[in-house]
């Protein structure tokens, strides 16, 4: 399984790395989207990344602030998964720019009133947080790697100074207590720019069907069970000690994925049900093209069936009744499938015209309402993928995040 995983992981690369040079080679020139479709596949992967750095982080945030000891063990993880998604995401976006070398200009000429402006903020405001938690959530392993050579010895010798005396318990006391503070002005951070995201989305007047209160709370959810799901399917498959903690833990998560998916369902039928109730407007033929349309499989097989049936099934018949492997599939099921409602949520309303007869005004190749992810495009997600794999796998293989160790010794 390891030999097979390190072939797939490397098939992956190198057609990230492909994708990544065709995007600084040719620009946009080889993407689906045009003047009347802007966003596309690299915005949906964008709002998917940041909703699992965000519910990665919201997870920890159990721990450290409110107290849920039962997660401790995985709380350091989740901050790793957290910084990982969030450098995914913000990879992803950047792709998206039309002048990439200008994305620092929302630091030096911003526009107050920008929703997008108020995200990168809070964007970079998270990052550091996630950086800080991190520091102060393992420094305290870090003085027994001091002697050691490597990345981990220069780091542990940087980190804490050179200091190779364990930390006292009055030490790590006042660290929890630091960790506590930043983790209680994470969450409403972490609200904030996820709920910008949907607020983002809200505020676009012109969109009628982005144009929703709920949008905010969706994302908020949504975050939540992408990100819980994701770090339940890395803990059930790759925590290197099975054991009868790491049973009773991988139990305890697939309950809260159950109810999230229950929650986030509701969610979504009165995202659905309301607008469609009596059959006319543009919200009603955004959403009937989403349900019945030429992409109706991206709901209905890859959301509904593979997302959500599939899921409830395996964690009811199986899951819960301690059959950890279920869960973890469960849960690996509901952390992919989401790009596929972020999808449906970006596209179907760009593709329909606001202006009767736009469409037959004017003719060209980017002057469409129709748009289909090229390779290109999809390769460029792959290498946001690769990327945050890469950066989890080395930050445990140099930093105590298990247990309090490195990898190897836990492996």
């Amino acid at each position: 399984m390891r030999v097979w995983g390190w072939i797939l992981y490397g098939v992956l690369a190198a057609i990230g790395l492909g994708g990544f040079f065709l995007r600084f080679a040719t620009g946009h020139q080889l993407a689906g989207y045009g003047s009347y479709v802007p966003w596309g596949l690299w915005v949906a992967a964008y709002i998917y990344f940041i909703g699992l750095s965000a519910g990665a982080f919201l997870l920890s945030a159990l721990v450290y602030v409110f107290g849920v000891r039962k997660l401790e063990p995985i709380a350091p993880l989740a901050l790793v998964v957290a910084l990982a998604s969030l450098l995914m995401a913000l990879v992803t976006i950047w792709f998206d720019l039309g002048h990439m070398e200008r994305f620092y200009y929302v630091y030096l000429r911003p526009n107050f009133r920008s929703m997008m402006a108020w995200m990168v903020w809070l964007y970079t405001a998270y990052g550091l947080l996630l950086l800080a938690e991190l520091y102060y959530a393992l420094r305290r392993h870090l003085p027994r790697y001091v002697d050691r050579g490597g990345i981990t010895g220069f780091l542990a010798r940087l980190l804490v100074k050179g200091r190779k005396t364990p930390f006292t318990q009055e030490e790590i006391h006042r660290d929890e207590g630091i960790i506590k503070v930043l983790g209680t002005i994470g969450v409403p951070l972490a609200i904030a720019f996820h709920g910008g995201v949907g607020a983002l989305f809200g505020t676009v007047v012109a969109q009628d069907l982005w144009h929703s209160p709920i949008y905010p709370i969706l994302f908020l959810t949504g975050a939540l069970l992408s990100g819980g799901a994701l770090i339940t399917a890395v803990y059930v498959f790759f925590w290197p000690r099975k054991d009868e903690e790491w049973r009773e833990l991988s139990l305890f998560l697939g309950r809260i994925v159950l109810g999230l998916i229950l929650f986030d369902l509701l969610l979504e039928w009165a995202e659905y049900s309301i607008p469609m109730w009596y059959g006319v407007g543009p919200e009603f033929k955004a959403l009937w093209s989403t349900l019945f349309g030429r992409f109706w499989y991206v709901y209905w097989v890859f959301h509904i069936l593979i997302g959500v049936v599939v899921p409830i099934g395996l964690l009811l018949a199986w899951g819960l009744r301690g059959r950890v492997k279920a869960i973890g599939l469960a849960s690996f099921l509901v952390a992919i499938t989401f790009l596929a409602i972020r999808l449906n949520l970006v596209i179907p309303s760009l593709v329909h015209p606001k202006l009767e007869g736009l469409m037959n005004a004017y003719r060209d190749h980017r002057l469409v309402f129709a748009y289909l992810p090229t390779w290109f495009e999809w390769s460029v997600v792959v290498f946001s993928v690769a990327l945050g794999f890469t950066v989890t796998y080395v930050l445990v293989r140099i930093l105590p995040v298990i247990e309090g160790k490195l990898l190897k010794e836990v492996a």
